[in-house]
């Protein structure tokens, strides 16, 4: 029975790479609890296991003291000094008190705990290797497709895709090898449950690094992604070595490179625009193959703009159903609003017609102005002092007219 269990115990590690020392130590806890609930032991009980012999061996742990209380729990200091004369109070000795029949009951007791922790160990492996690929893309083969998942095999572990990150111009078949990006890994209650997709963005940045080397060593940098999965996807890219055109190397000779690439996700357009520092160019760039004439920003909104085309090129600027301009905002990061020029020359002679009206008007407005301000000025100029009423002209008049009477009576006075 050892040397089974020892066997037993290398074909773990050897084919599950399960290591050795994580079965025994669950071997070890199983055993002790199988000896309490057989035996009625206290919990002072230590199993050991003889790695190189296979043997197992129970101990019960006593402790030293002056009384025994608890002969199961403690051990008088004479008794133990007639096993070793160094032992004193407060030591722990280890009694052996492994049964005859301890084998077979240990190995049925124990049987589910050693089988749990050996699916917990082959859990974490399992977890551990596959969480090295989280974000990153593997090759795997579709085994099985129900209403909410594609499930794919990856070798050890079943990944399932869901319906959101399944390419809307594919159909997958049974024992279908296709590349899948790892989105994420978690270490579930039933095990390690790995989640892939066909739609995520970074799927295109890890094929272009798989496929263009320039972009695998950084030489050639992607700075944004724009997809619109199955059906047509936009990539900025910029070049490290001024040497080195960025559009071109990603393309590759007579589109190779990133024909494999569209080829990979069945069919999948590509537009590789170079990114740039300047916004503007880079807005037109984005709006490619569309040729565009003018960018202008909106000063209320920083990031939105306006962009002027050609009147021919206005429906392959918004592309179908928007689609052109829908990828060239989510690529640049801007909400942009697309006019023709005859469209957008119209809205200026209208916004310059309004300016002239709103002008004239205050012009008009400004020459009327000056009469005003001359009247009042000449009436500020004139004083009360100049105004003459007609009750201070009679007021004068009845002066002068009590001055002659006067005068008068004076004459007749003179005259007597």
């Amino acid at each position: 029975m050892s040397k089974e269990l020892l066997g037993a115990l290398d074909v773990l590690e050897t084919e599950k790479g399960i290591d050795k020392q994580i079965v025994i130590d669950a071997l070890e806890a199983a055993l002790v609890s199988a000896y309490k609930r057989n035996y009625d032991q206290a919990q002072n009980v230590e199993v050991n296991f003889d790695q190189r012999k296979g043997d197992i061996h129970v101990f019960a742990v006593k402790k030293v003291v002056d009384q025994v209380y608890d002969s199961r729990l403690e051990v008088s200091l004479d008794e133990a000094l007639t096993i070793n004369k160094g032992y004193e109070i407060g030591d722990d000795i280890k009694f052996e008190v492994t049964p005859k029949n301890f084998g077979r009951i240990a190995a049925q007791t124990a049987k589910q705990v050693i089988l749990q922790r050996v699916r917990e160990a082959e859990r974490n492996i399992i977890y551990n290797q596959y969480s090295q690929y989280e974000n990153e893309i593997v090759t795997g083969e579709v085994e099985r497709q129900d209403s909410r998942f594609v499930y794919v095999s990856l070798g050890k572990v079943e990944a399932v895709m869901g319906r959101q990150d399944q390419m809307p111009n594919e159909t997958y078949r049974i024992h279908d090898r296709i590349k899948v990006y790892v989105t994420r890994v978690e270490n579930a209650t039933k095990g390690p449950q790995v989640f892939v997709s066909r739609t995520h963005a970074d799927l295109l940045k890890r094929l272009f690094e798989q496929e263009v080397p320039e972009v695998y060593d950084g030489t050639v940098e992607i700075m944004a992604i724009a997809r619109e999965a199955g059906d047509r996807a936009k990539v900025a890219v910029r070049s490290n070595n001024p040497d080195i055109d960025p559009v071109g190397t990603t393309v590759g000779p007579r589109g190779q490179r990133v024909q494999t690439i569209v080829n990979e996700l069945g069919g999948e357009n590509m537009d590789i625009v170079e990114w740039t520092d300047d916004e503007a160019k880079f807005i037109a760039n984005a709006l490619n193959p569309a040729e565009v004439l003018d960018v202008i920003f909106d000063p209320n909104n920083e990031r939105a703009c306006e962009v002027i085309v050609p009147d021919y090129q206005l429906s392959l600027a918004i592309g179908k159903r928007g689609q052109n301009a829908r990828l060239a905002a989510k690529l640049t990061g801007y909400k942009i609003d697309i006019k023709s020029e005859s469209e957008a020359s119209a809205i200026m002679e209208a916004d310059q017609a309004a300016n002239d009206a709103t002008a004239s008007d205050d012009s008009a407005v400004t020459e009327d102005a000056p009469v005003a301000d001359a009247t009042s000025d000449a009436a500020a100029d004139v004083t009360p002092e100049d105004v003459a009423t007609p009750s201070d002209a009679a007021a004068d008049d009845a002066a002068a007219t009590t001055d002659e009477a006067s005068d008068t009576t004076d004459d007749s006075d003179d005259a007597k």
